[in-house]
């Protein structure tokens, strides 16, 4: 379990302005927003590390990162250079990854030499179609909420699910299913065979001061779950929000 970093700003009239306003995926080239990102996470990891010891920390970037040589480089630059930091989950939308999959698969691979990791978010049956790519760099499927929240009632869900997870188990990525707000979903996606989990049900988004709290609270969800008699072993670990 870690935290995903998300920036979010507070307009005095619009109240709070996602980052697809602030900082749209196809704007073209990476921005001071996306360095800003990247600073407050490895300052985040620094800190959390400290205070609780070393967590793994995603953050989402728009794919002119993945695709700017300079971006790339700083970047590298800022991570960690600590033999406990054990690498960055960096998130990019699935459909900016299918608009430019070669340039992003040949960053993905570059940047696994530095210890970040490229994740597919929002991921749905668009990679269903793609015809099978050796040497898969991407490490983590995020399925889209829309195919995950009620899928507990949707066999089509169900389905798409499915199939999504047996393309990651081809391609050796791991699973994230985004959207969980209630218990049967969770079952479901469980059940299933995901394995992380994200959503309202385990964790609504926190200023970062109450992260560690929370994270510090893990056991106490684990026990929760044990009341329920799920066997943990075999639960999907879940992955909190952090508010930037």
């Amino acid at each position: 379990m870690g935290p995903e970093a998300l920036s979010r700003v507070r307009h005095p009239a619009w109240g709070i302005v996602p980052p697809a306003y602030f900082a749209p995926e196809d704007s073209g080239s990476p921005d001071a927003v996306s360095d800003a990102v990247i600073s407050r996470a490895v300052e985040d990891w620094h800190r959390f590390f400290a205070q609780s010891g070393p967590i793994e920390i995603g953050i989402n970037l728009p794919t002119a990162v993945l695709t700017d040589s300079e971006a790339i480089g700083r970047l590298c630059k800022q991570l960690p250079n600590h033999a406990a930091f054990e690498g960055l989950i960096v998130e990019v939308n699935s459909a900016e990854l299918i608009r430019n999959l070669d340039l992003a698969m040949r960053a993905a691979r570059q940047l696994r030499l530095h210890k970040v990791a490229i994740a597919i978010d929002d991921a749905g049956p668009e990679w269903l179609s793609l015809a099978d790519v050796s040497n898969f760099p991407f490490v983590e499927f995020k399925v889209g909420r829309k195919f995950v929240a009620g899928c507990a009632q949707d066999r089509l869900k169900q389905s798409v699910c499915r199939r999504m997870l047996d393309r990651a188990k081809f391609y050796g990525s791991r699973t994230v299913a985004d959207g969980i707000e209630t218990w049967s979903d969770f079952l479901t996606v469980r059940d299933l065979g995901f394995d992380l989990v994200q959503g309202s049900l385990f964790a609504k988004a926190y200023e970062r001061k109450e992260v560690r709290a929370n994270l510090l609270g893990r056991a106490a969800c684990l026990s929760r779950l044990a009341t329920l008699e799920i066997d943990r072993t075999a639960q999907p670990r879940r992955r909190q929000r952090a508010a930037g």
